[in-house]
């Protein structure tokens, strides 16, 4: 099986475009050990971008992320985030020291805002500038920030620092196609998908479906392949059984055709004008 390709945040630090995510992970103690289960197979498979944050069952994913991680620490670039209720200097600091001490480790590689609240954005920066020069977190970045959001963060002393913006982006959802991408793309920032294949609706498209019959593959791996198709975007998708994690992996060896794609957007239309970033 050949190696995940990478790509490259702003740092210089290499990171392979396809990762795990733990979304509602850590909700159950019950799953747990499924859980944690999942997130080793995929770093057996190179996935070894781990995404979590404190707003995930209260913590609770982090948790199982610790377990996941426990002796292959160094194998793993982690990812978590502060909730913007905590993105004041101190309890952004504080955060971060507990999601550390959740997740059993001295240091988180990417540390971001979850989203915007109403914390000025040069005071939740500084205290990131804080944390890295404690060592504590490697880099920094943010989340759900439309080009509104990321315009007024260039503006902020130490922004140049910012490494990804993490959004949703599936076929349903391609409204950051239209601008954010583009932009990101030229200030060369990756931007991290997620729920890159949605909440499970639009996969049972009998369109979708043809397509995914003629390479032999699920429509879940072509959505995720279809995500994966640009340059600069990192996909996150979540999975706890072991056939759903083996799925993902193989779908990033998948290369859709220019008639795939053709036909994707007649089916999933990209956007024509601006529409308000979406959140889930």
């Amino acid at each position: 099986m050949p190696a995940i390709r990478t790509t490259r945040l702003p740092a210089g630090v290499d990171v392979p475009v396809l990762g795990q995510g733990t979304w509602y992970m850590g909700e159950d103690r019950r799953r747990a050990a499924d859980e944690v289960a999942a997130l080793r197979l995929g770093l057996d498979l190179g996935m070894t971008l781990i995404d979590t944050a404190e707003m995930y069952a209260s913590g609770g994913a982090e948790e199982v992320v610790r377990d996941a991680i426990a002796g292959r620490r160094a194998e793993v670039f982690l990812v978590s985030k502060v909730l913007p209720s905590n993105a004041s200097r101190q309890r952004t600091i504080a955060a971060c020291e507990a999601s550390l001490k959740r997740l059993g480790t001295d240091h988180i590689d990417l540390y971001l805002l979850h989203w915007r609240g109403g914390v000025p954005l040069a005071e939740t920066v500084e205290a990131f500038e804080v944390l890295q020069a404690a060592g504590k977190i490697g880099h920094w970045g943010v989340s759900n920030f439309d080009v509104d959001d990321m315009r007024e963060l260039t503006d902020v002393s130490g922004a140049a620092a910012v490494q990804t913006n993490q959004v949703l982006y599936n076929l349903e959802s391609r409204g950051i196609e239209f601008d954010l991408l583009p932009a990101s793309q030229q200030a060369s920032i990756p931007v991290m998908a997620y729920s890159p294949i949605g909440q499970g609706g639009f996969t049972g498209d009998d369109r979708l479906a043809a397509i995914a019959g003629r390479h032999g593959v699920s429509t879940t791996q072509v959505a995720l392949a279809w995500v994966l198709r640009h340059k600069g975007v990192i996909a996150i998708p979540k999975a706890v059984k072991p056939e759903h994690v083996r799925a993902n992996r193989a779908a990033a060896d998948l290369v859709l055709t220019e008639a795939d794609l053709a036909e994707l957007d007649a089916v999933f239309p990209p956007p024509r004008r601006k529409v308000p970033l979406e959140m889930i």
